[in-house]
Formats: C-alpha cells, sequence, structure tokens
C-alpha cells in the first residue's frame, strides 16, 4: 500500500518536509563535540607554539656546532703553523753545510727560524724565506729600497738550497767590494793612524781603572792586617809584663 501524498498548498507547491527533532543522545553528544572542538584550538595553539621552542633548540645546538668548529679551526691553524716551522727547519738544517764555509769574520748571516703567526726562515737581516699559503712553496724573499722583491718560489727544498747559497755568495761578494772600497779610499790608512777608536781607548781606561782600584785595596788590606799584628803584639807584651810584675814576683 502507497505512502500518501502531503497535501499541496494553496500555491500548488508541495511543503518541505519538518526535520525531527535531535535525540537528547544526539544533544550531548553534539555538546560533546563542542567542548572537543575547544580542545583542538588548545592543542593547534601549542603547535604554532612548538615550532618556536624547535627552532630555540636547534639555535643552541648550532651555535655548539659553531664553537666546536672554531676550537678545530684554531686548533688547524696551530697545526699548519707548527707544519710551516717544520718545513723552514728542514731548509735551516740543509743549509748547515753551507754556512759552514762562510768565513769566520763575516757576521752578516744569522740564520734562524723566528715563530709568529706566518713563521719566516731569516737567511740576514734583508732576507727571509717563508712559506706560501699552499704551505708547501717556499717563498724567497727580500726586502730592496724599492719594496720586497720574490727572489725564488719553489716546492723543493734542493732548489730552495740552491736559491738561498746564491744569495749568500752574492752578498759575500758584496761584501768584499765594500772592503776593497773602504780600503782604496784610504779609511783603513785613516784608522791605522787615528790608533784604536774611542771606544777601545776607553775600554782601556776602565781596566786601568779597575787595575789601579784593586791595588788600592789590596793595600789597605795590608795596612789593616799589620796594624792588627801590632795592636795584637803589643797586647801580648803588655800581658807578658803584667804577669812577671805582678804575678810571678
Amino acid at each position: 500500500m502507497e505512502d500518501p501524498l502531503p497535501a499541496r498548498p494553496d500555491n500548488g507547491r508541495p511543503t518541505a518536509l519538518k526535520k525531527p527533532a535531535p535525540a537528547p543522545a544526539e544533544r550531548i553528544s553534539s555538546i560533546v563535540g563542542g567542548e572537543s572542538g575547544v580542545g583542538k584550538a588548545g592543542d593547534a595553539d601549542k603547535q604554532a607554539q612548538a615550532p618556536l621552542e624547535q627552532r630555540m633548540a636547534s639555535l643552541a645546538a648550532a651555535l655548539r656546532r659553531a664553537r666546536i668548529e672554531n676550537a678545530e679551526h684554531s686548533a688547524a691553524l696551530a697545526d699548519l703553523r707548527a707544519a710551516e716551522a717544520a718545513r723552514l727547519e728542514l731548509l735551516c738544517d740543509a743549509l748547515a753545510p753551507v754556512l759552514a764555509q762562510v768565513p769566520p769574520d763575516c757576521d752578516i748571516f744569522d740564520i734562524a727560524v723566528a715563530p709568529g703567526e706566518r713563521p719566516r726562515l731569516f737567511i740576514d737581516q734583508i732576507g727571509f724565506v717563508e712559506m706560501d699559503r699552499d704551505r708547501r712553496t717556499y717563498r724567497f724573499l727580500q726586502d730592496t729600497r724599492h719594496g720586497r722583491i720574490t727572489l725564488r718560489e719553489t716546492a723543493d727544498i734542493d732548489e730552495a738550497v740552491d736559491a738561498v747559497t746564491d744569495y749568500i755568495a752574492h752578498r759575500l761578494i758584496e761584501r768584499e767590494k765594500a772592503l776593497a772600497v773602504d780600503y782604496a779610499s784610504g779609511g783603513a790608512a785613516r784608522a791605522l793612524r787615528s790608533g784604536p777608536p774611542a771606544a777601545v781607548k776607553e775600554q782601556e781606561k776602565e781596566k786601568v781603572g779597575a787595575l789601579d782600584g784593586k791595588a788600592f785595596r789590596l793595600f789597605l788590606y795590608l795596612v789593616e792586617f799589620l796594624g792588627s799584628a801590632a795592636f795584637f803584639g803589643l797586647l801580648a807584651v803588655i800581658a807578658v809584663w803584667a804577669y812577671k810584675t805582678y804575678v810571678a814576683g
């Protein structure tokens, strides 16, 4: 049996069906659902705050990593300086036979490794060897009136030794020329005529004064010793005379 159709209104259109009222259980579930919606909104706020804390934690970790990397970088720089100094020490040892042939009266070469931010092997006051940025190439430099010039760049220690040897040889030739010019200009003759320099004279005067002071102190010591001996001798004579006069007599 078919269900009866709803009655048509006066305008000829069917009326809409009314929505039945919700049951009490449904109302309770809707209320609980609303409360749960509030809880979900609180969770959203917490999730919005969570990335900030994560970013702060990641920044702290990044700072720790940066400090560690900085310490490792500083240690690496110290290791690099030590490696540069070691390579320069090897070059200094290789130059020892060459320096042994330098005349004994020549004191213009004072080869030594100077530590620092850039270790250097000084040959004399104007020439030195340092390592390039790759820490493997020797750079032989010289200071001149027109600035610093590069005499040789090489990664081979034997070539560096040859370059320094040639430099020492040219410096010795320059020294001989300077001495020859000084002798030819009469510098040696004037030195012989004028006698020893003033500094030597002052040293001789100081030595004579020191000897005079020692002699005077020795004289005073002898006078004091003789005076003490005479005084104690006189006391002994007086004691013997008193003994014979007042005790033995």
